[in-house]
C-alpha cells in the first residue's frame, strides 16, 4: 500500500508540473519528494501547524501558519516561521479567546497567497509533519484550490497517527484523549508548551516526533 501511495504522490507531482505556470507552485512541484527508503536521521522534514477559525476547510479560514525544519534529527530554530493571515472577515469571540489573535492583529497580517507561497518554498523537497493531519491537509488543499485551481500532493507524517498505530498494535482499549499533542508530550517526558500558537505547536510536534522515534533508524515508508 505504501509503495502505491508514494508512487501516486510522485505520479501526481509529475503530471501537475506539466500543467501549472511558473511560480511558487511550479517550483514546489519541480523537486521530487524524499525516497521511501530514506531513514528518519536523513529525512528533511518541515513541522507545520495551522490555526483556523473552525474545522470546516470550505467555510472556515486559516488564521495563522507556523513551521520549523528538522534536519539530521535536529530542530533548526533558525528556520522558524510564524505569520498571521488577513482573512478579511471579522473574528468570532471564541477565535480571539482560543488563538489570542485579534482583528487588529489579523488586519496587519499577510494575504493568504503570500503565506502559502512561503510554506510551499519551505516544503520543497521535504515531508510535512503535523499532529492530526486532517486539519492541515484539508485547509492546505483548500487554500491551493483557491489560489491555483488545483490541490498538489503532500506526503505527510502525523505524530497522532504514529502514536495511534502503536496503541492499536497493543490491542488494548485507550482514551482518545491520550492522543492529544499535550498528552503524548507528557507520556514522552516532554515539558508543557503554550498551545494554540501555530509556531509553538509546530515546534512541539517536531519534539514529539523525535521523542517517538528515538533511534532515527526508521525509514519513511515505516512512518507514513
Amino acid at each position: 500500500m505504501f509503495l502505491n501511495s508514494l508512487f501516486g504522490y510522485e505520479a501526481r507531482r509529475k503530471r501537475m508540473l506539466k500543467k501549472v505556470p511558473k511560480g511558487a507552485l511550479y517550483d514546489f512541484l519541480s523537486v521530487p519528494f524524499p525516497k521511501e527508503d530514506t531513514c528518519l536521521s536523513d529525512l528533511p522534514i518541515l513541522s507545520v501547524d495551522f490555526e483556523t477559525t473552525g474545522l470546516n476547510a470550505i467555510n472556515d479560514k486559516l488564521l495563522s501558519v507556523g513551521f520549523v525544519s528538522i534536519e539530521k534529527r535536529k530542530i533548526k530554530l533558525g528556520t522558524s516561521y510564524h505569520q498571521i493571515i488577513d482573512t478579511k472577515d471579522r473574528l468570532e469571540a471564541d477565535n480571539v479567546v482560543i488563538h489570542q489573535i485579534t482583528d487588529q492583529q489579523k488586519s496587519a497580517g499577510q494575504p493568504l497567497q503570500v503565506v502559502v507561497e512561503a510554506l510551499l518554498a519551505a516544503l520543497t523537497g521535504k515531508v510535512m509533519l503535523v499532529h492530526f493531519a486532517r486539519i492541515e491537509k484539508q485547509f492546505l488543499k483548500q487554500a491551493c484550490i483557491e489560489l491555483y485551481g488545483i490541490s498538489p500532493p503532500f506526503p505527510i507524517l502525523d505524530t497522532l497517527a504514529i502514536a495511534k498505530r502503536k496503541l492499536d498494535q497493543r490491542d488494548v482499549a485507550y482514551d482518545p484523549q491520550d492522543l492529544r499533542l499535550s498528552a503524548l508530550r507528557r507520556k514522552h517526558g516532554l515539558p508543557e508548551h503554550y498551545a494554540h500558537n501555530a509556531l509553538n505547536d509546530a515546534i512541539a510536534t517536531a519534539e514529539l516526533l523525535l521523542a517517538q522515534q528515538e533511534c532515527g533508524s526508521k525509514k519513511l515508508k515505516d512512518l507514513l
